[in-house]
């Protein structure tokens, strides 16, 4: 039923008021018809009156509540004069303003206006106070319930506050986390296009210096390191044009898109360092276990960005990369061999910084340094499966 009368008044919010207005009209008129017989049988007509120019008066309520409340209780003390008993019914327009002040209005207009309305219901019952009524009818009943309708629409107004406040901040909470969403996706492809940009950049510069280098020595090995250096800017415009596509994701269904490397590509990322003049030994130890894709992107990027840090900074281009699969996680190390005391990489900088956030972001761990025998390393620690699927790292 409740479900009916609101499809009803939805579309029809004016109909819906008049209609409340009539029927409250209805019971007021009925309750001061029962009140008429149950006294000494005062004046009727003027009750009536009164009765509905009170109700008549609810419907600005919501614009002008206080003049409302002020026109309500003039007409509720005016039946009381008349000596009519003041229940629910007959009060029914007042404590309608005085509920709609507690809802719309301030909170000390609405606790003022219901101390007036109370004074003003006991001086009208208790100065024209009926035959064989008694004062808790006549006096405290009708401030009791001026008092409840007050208290009523106090709550009403405090948890539609609070309903709202609590909304506002479903809403803020939502817009940050978008927010964090977005940054992690800029930082996500930000590490991506670092790693890929700076790690073919770097192949293909030490492999166009050591063709320089060798252009009048060897002639041979020179046009061989050049063969090789189409095959890496093509690596880095297919990595590249994967990379920016994340970027398209949303609006772009296309199949084009190469898979995400792993460390299936490492054969051919040792390749490509040691076109470039860099030797790389592999080691693998432990029984090698199937990696989950998100921590195999993150063991082929960190070893691709520590290759490449190795190509720049190192005083000796070779490096040593071992992969232990051990029972619980895998573990990757980057290592140069250095004289003590060389210069062998960098303390800091963005690859290393990238390379930790990579690990961690995938509840792993991750270590880089000087090795007391010189040199320098470069170690994650990875679990078999991450923690998070849907994240990137």
């Amino acid at each position: 039923m409740n479900t009916s009368w609101e499809r009803w008044t939805a579309p029809r919010p004016k109909a819906a008021e008049a209609l409340g207005l009539v029927l409250l009209s209805v019971a007021t008129v009925v309750g001061a018809a029962v009140t008429w017989t149950l006294t000494s049988r005062p004046a009727l007509w003027p009750a009536l009156v009164l009765s509905v120019l009170a109700c008549a008066a609810l419907y600005w309520r919501r614009t002008r509540p206080v003049p409302v409340l002020a026109v309500t209780l003039l007409c509720t003390m005016g039946q009381g004069a008349l000596g009519y008993l003041l229940t629910p019914l007959v009060m029914g327009p007042l404590l309608t303003a005085q509920y709609s002040l507690s809802v719309h209005g301030r909170r000390r207009t609405s606790w003022n206006s219901a101390l007036a309305a109370v004074a003003g219901t006991m001086i009208s019952g208790l100065f024209v106070l009926p035959e064989r009524i008694s004062v808790l009818l006549a006096v405290v009943n009708p401030a009791a319930w001026v008092l409840l309708s007050a208290a009523f629409g106090s709550y009403v107004r405090v948890r539609r506050e609070y309903a709202a406040a609590r909304a506002e901040h479903a809403a803020r909470e939502r817009e940050e986390e978008a927010r964090h969403r977005v940054v992690q996706e800029r930082m996500r492809i930000a590490r991506e296009l670092h790693d890929v940009v700076a790690h073919h950049l770097t192949l293909a510069h030490a492999q166009a210096s050591a063709a320089v280098h060798l252009a009048r020595t060897h002639p041979e090995q020179m046009l061989g390191i050049i063969e090789q250096l189409p095959q890496t800017t093509s690596a880095a415009l297919r990595e590249l044009k994967s990379t920016v596509g994340l970027l398209r994701q949303d609006t772009d269904t296309g199949d084009d898109l190469t898979p995400a490397p792993g460390l299936r590509n490492l054969p051919a990322l040792v390749d490509a360092c040691e076109a470039a003049g860099m030797q790389v030994t592999v080691v693998r130890r432990g029984e090698e276990r199937p990696l989950a894709p998100l921590i195999d992107l993150t063991a082929y990027r960190i070893a691709q960005e520590a290759l490449t840090n190795v190509s720049k900074h190192a005083a000796s281009p070779a490096a040593r990369l071992t992969l232990v699969h051990a029972a619980r996680h895998f573990t990757l190390t980057v290592t140069n061999a250095a004289a003590p005391g060389s210069p062998s990489g960098p303390e800091s900088g963005f690859g290393l910084l990238t390379m930790r956030e990579r690990a961690t972001a995938v509840g792993g761990t991750f270590r880089a340094g000087h090795r007391a025998e010189g040199g320098f390393e470069v170690s994650a620690v990875l679990p078999y499966d991450s923690y998070d699927e849907g994240s990137a790292p």
